[in-house]
């Protein structure tokens, strides 16, 4: 058996996955930089063609020269030796080191997995017997013959390599946690050193040490995050040129005011923020900082801070993670009269994950031009000047960060007549087009893409072309492959598909009143309509099965994952807003509900999340005080936006001084199930839902009085639903009147606090805020702080979340410490989770009562997920990004889902996430693969078994099995 020279971390697709690209090919894409560290620490370049050449000669050496020699054997290896490359290069795109060790692990992993098992098996043995040799050999040199390594300083000065920084570094990133080994990651760390490493390589080699071993034990997550930390603390102590610049986590302690100080002068002297943060009393700030906090964060969540949120000058980051929380807090705080003593105690939350403010407010608070609110809702009107002007709009929206939603339906249909021309209008699409483009060429600063959702009513006449918007075949002209697209639904609509009625589409300049009428109103206007469509004053207008269009809507979200299904009426007729406007539309993740009116009013809301199951008590239930204390300085902050704010359009800008909305949501949900130990779509759970949703609603209306009686209630106060006593509870009934027998949600007060007296203040005081809550899908600033996003039930219990900053091994935490307790965690019970993609509900060893509470979101009924968001939804003046999970999709499980969702009293779906034939591939999500907000290619094509009209989904939705949002993909706003 010959000695294989080249190989890396244990991550390669299984048999099953597509078939990888040829070695050749990935010799011309591979990074010249990747170094190989042999076992005598010397270091060479990688050539990834010694890994062809050592697996011929292992198969050479057991099945012989004829057999290996065959071109079906040839192909073979070339496909294996293509396996182990990829799986090598797939985390260095950057440059990297690979240990010989590492490399010769893959060989031996990609033999086993392509199925060659009497060559792995030979490979096994004969490691086995190099590595005793060389055992023996080095037991017979004395200690002064092993090597000594130095490190190359960044200032190119050459020093001994620090072995006792480096223990007191790993020792350090270890303290206070179970199940973490300090021996394990150093010896694993010092393996992968050479003589001469840079300094930067030989802190990532910490990291990356401790990284590898996530999946084994999750406490591992916090120490990468901690040896991360040191890189950090030297890149930003560096360039601010302080004499220690290389402090250990307890060093840094001391420096942190000294830090702060330096940091706030020199971002302020390059213009990067506000000079006004200058003047604060940096001192007293800088003592506040809780240097200890940043221990809290696990590693997807400081690499994501670290590559998309910090201060940077030149792509060198700067501000540490207590400084940019006090960042963020100081704008927030920047109008308060005791200006300080504000921004600690927002900061205070922030920094213990308590609550979460929203990417915007992450992003660009306390900077030269703070754009912190989170989405913009218009409406488009029917004329070129009013189309142009709103694209426009989009584009200065776009620019500065913000998610955008545009409602439609105005604009006239295809056929429609164009008097000053006296011709036929084109339609909306060719405008969905540019504002399509528009949203890619206005990228977010640079950021992220533009990200944008166009909304049309069920009875435009172009409706069916809408539904099409976002298929890969058919001309291109019209197709809008970067947008998102969503379905606003009137439950007339609803009616006839319930009934098997028909249903009549218009163009809007022949019905101009049907947009803005909603409930008993539209219904009665739109029948007319149709009387006078039926005697021929109505020319412009298409008749068919209200059935057959419901089952197109479902086929193309099946297939296309678009449009999403929102539903007008709850969205208006339970508004506390109705009386100075309508609800259009939602926004970009389909939970801001508010008015919008073409010219005059743009929408805008400002979002944060609070982290549940940081507030579940050590008794095991909702800790009611701190709930309360959190909400009360979280409302402060969410109010605070609204003044401090940059406002790109001023129509935007005079909107949300008159309303004020804000919306305060929730994240961790699944999280504080499994604290409480309840299975997601258990009773108690949705039960929970209620109720937890009820404490925060009732918190964040009185926070909000509290707010009015402070500084006086919103300007259009006056003749709203809480000027009449009508809390978002009582608004049920509003929607039950209009729907009579369509209505199925349950409506019942769970009693648990004086909603009376609540009423009473209401009327009296005032609300400070228009709307106050909203659910969002959180997915970035739940990584952040480390807890499930949303109300989304755990995807799964152990895989691999890929973007930009690298791969990162997400391992369920709650369930290692469950099989811990039982005796039942260990290397096989690991194996055993990627194998059935991160479920146990095949694992025999498994009791049932961890199955139970442990099941994936594709494990659960969907109709539980609905059941819940109808239970919160009762309590919330806005609505819920609500992504909705079927395992097993058909024609007939869709119609019966979103007539559930319906008939529940849900204003808004989301994303349908559906899972295909195929098997994801083995703990890894990687991005780019899945359904994101960009388009997708189209491909093969699946039938599923159902009586409703064949619903198909294209190969690339369905790439790996799970068709969802990519998991923290920067270019997704969903994701921020």
């Amino acid at each position: 058996m010959q000695t294989i020279t080249s190989s890396a971390p244990a991550d390669i697709r299984p048999p099953s996955a597509p078939a990888a690209a040829s070695t050749a090919e990935l010799a011309a894409t591979a990074p010249g930089s990747i170094k190989v560290i042999r076992r005598n620490g010397k270091v060479t370049a990688f050539d990834q063609q010694k890994i062809s050449l050592a697996i011929n000669k292992a198969f050479l050496a057991v099945e012989g020269g004829a057999s290996a020699a065959s071109a079906a054997m040839r192909e073979r290896l070339e496909q294996i030796s293509a396996q182990v490359v990829q799986a090598l290069t797939r985390h260095l795109n950057g440059g990297g080191t690979l240990h010989i060790e590492d490399i010769q692990d893959q060989v031996e992993l990609a033999l086993m997995r392509s199925g060659e098992h009497k060559v792995a098996r030979a490979y096994v043995l004969y490691r086995e017997e190099r590595a005793k040799q060389r055992a023996a050999e080095a037991a017979k040199q004395p200690e002064s013959a092993k090597p000594r390594l130095s490190v190359k300083r960044d200032d190119g000065s050459v020093v001994a390599l620090d072995e006792a920084r480096m223990q007191r570094l790993v020792s350090e990133a270890c303290a206070g946690l179970s199940g973490v080994n300090v021996d394990e990651v150093l010896q694993a760390a010092l393996r992968d050193l050479y003589d001469g490493i840079p300094e930067a390589e030989l802190s990532q080699a910490l990291t990356l040490a401790a990284r590898a071993r996530i999946e084994k034990e999750p406490n591992y997550t916090y120490v990468s995050a901690r040896l991360l930390c040191d890189a950090l603390r030297h890149e930003a102590l560096k360039f601010l040129g302080l004499p220690e610049s290389r402090p250990t986590f307890e060093e840094m302690k001391g420096l942190y005011p000294e830090y702060f100080r330096a940091y706030v002068h020199k971002a302020v002297s390059l213009e990067l923020l506000d000079p006004k943060l200058a003047l604060y009393d940096l001192d007293a700030l800088g003592r506040a900082l809780i240097a200890e906090r940043d221990g809290k964060f696990d590693y997807l969540g400081l690499q994501t801070l670290y590559d998309r949120y910090f201060i940077h000058s030149n792509k060198t980051r700067f501000e540490l993670p207590q400084a940019f929380f006090m960042r963020v807090a100081m704008g927030l705080a920047i109008n308060e009269i005791d200006r300080e003593a504000k921004a600690i105690e927002f900061y205070q939350l922030l920094s213990s994950f308590d609550f979460m403010s929203s990417t915007p407010t992450l992003f660009n608070s306390g900077t030269l031009r703070p754009q912190l609110s989170s989405c913009y809702l218009t409406t488009v009107p029917d004329d070129l000047h009013g189309i142009f002007g709103a694209i426009h709009d989009n584009a200065l929206l776009s620019k500065f960060a913000g998610g955008l939603g545009n409602d439609w339906t105005p604009v006239r249909g295809m056929g429609g007549y164009i008097k000053g021309t006296n011709g036929k209008s084109n339609g909306v699409v060719p405008f969905l087009k540019v504002a399509n483009d528009t949203a890619v060429a206005v990228n977010q600063g640079g950021k992220r893409k533009g990200a944008v959702c166009a909304y049309l009513e069920t009875w435009h006449r172009d409706i069916e072309e809408f539904l099409e918007l976002r298929k890969n075949t058919g001309d291109d002209r019209r197709r809008t492959h970067d947008m998102n697209t969503a379905n606003w639904v009137p439950d007339l609509f609803m009616k006839r598909v319930v009934e098997d009625g028909q249903w009549t589409l218009f163009s809007p300049e022949e019905t101009p009143d049907l947009h803005d009428l909603v409930g008993a109103a539209f219904e009665a206007r739109y029948n007319e309509y149709e009387k006078l469509a039926d005697q021929g004053r109505i020319k412009n207008f298409k008749r068919m099965p209200a059935l057959q269009l419901w089952r197109k809507m479902l086929s193309m979200l099946f297939e296309t994952g678009h449009p999403w299904i929102t539903f007008k009426d709850p969205c208006n007729l339970r508004s506390p807003q109705q009386h100075v406007g309508v609800v259009h539309s939602s926004n970009l993740c389909t939970e801001i509900t508010l008015n919008t009116k073409a010219d005059q009013e743009i929408a805008v809301c400002n979002l944060g999340s609070v982290n549940l199951p940081a507030h579940i008590g050590a008794d095991g239930k909702l800790d009611l005080a701190k709930l309360e204390k959190t909400v009360n300085t979280a409302m402060r902050m969410l109010d605070n936006v609204i003044e401090y704010n940059y406002y790109s359009v001023a129509t935007a800008r005079n909107s949300n001084l008159r309303h004020r909305p804000v919306g305060m949501g929730v994240m961790g949900f699944n999280d504080a199930l499994y604290k409480l130990r309840l299975p997601y779509e258990s009773d108690a759970a949705v039960a929970f839902a209620d109720y937890s949703m009820e404490a925060v609603s009732y918190y964040a209306i009185k926070a909000s009085t509290d707010l009015a009686a402070e500084r006086g209630p919103y300007s259009s106060f006056k003749g709203s639903l809480w000027s009449q006593g009508v809390l978002p509870i009582d608004s049920i009934q509003l929607l039950a009147k209009e729907r009579g027998n369509y209505l199925q949600q349950d409506v019942s007060e769970s009693g648990t606090f004086d909603w009376s007296a609540l009423r009473s203040r209401v009327q009296s005081v005032g609300m400070r805020n228009s709307n106050t809550m909203a659910i969002a899908p959180t997915a970035t600033i739940a990584n952040i702080t480390g807890v499930s996003q949303s109300i989304e039930p755990t995807y799964q219990n152990l895989y691999v979340k890929s973007n930009l900053s690298g791969e990162f091994t997400v391992v369920n935490e709650y369930l290692v410490n469950d099989l811990k307790k039982l005796g039942l965690w260990d290397e096989v019970m690991a194996h055993d989770l990627k194998y059935f993609d991160g479920s146990v509900q095949k694992i025999d060893r498994v009791p049932a009562e961890i199955k139970a509470v442990y099941k994936c979101a594709f494990e659960i009924d969907p109709k539980r997920l609905v059941d819940a968001a109808s239970r919160r939804q009762k309590w919330i003046d806005q609505a819920q990004s609500l992504n909705l999970y079927m395992a097993a999709p058909s024609g007939k499980k869709l119609d019966e889902l979103y007539r559930h969702a319906w008939l529940s009293g849900l204003k808004t779906t989301y994303y349908l996430r559906t899972l295909g034939a195929t098997h994801a591939e083995k703990t890894t999500i990687s991005d780019n693969r899945l359904n994101k907000v960009g388009g997708a290619s189209g491909g093969v094509t699946a039938k599923p078994a159902a009586p409703v009209e064949p619903i198909v989904m294209p190969a690339a939705t369905d790439v790996g099995g799970a068709k969802v949002c990519s998991i923290l993909d920067p270019d997704c706003e969903a994701c921020q």
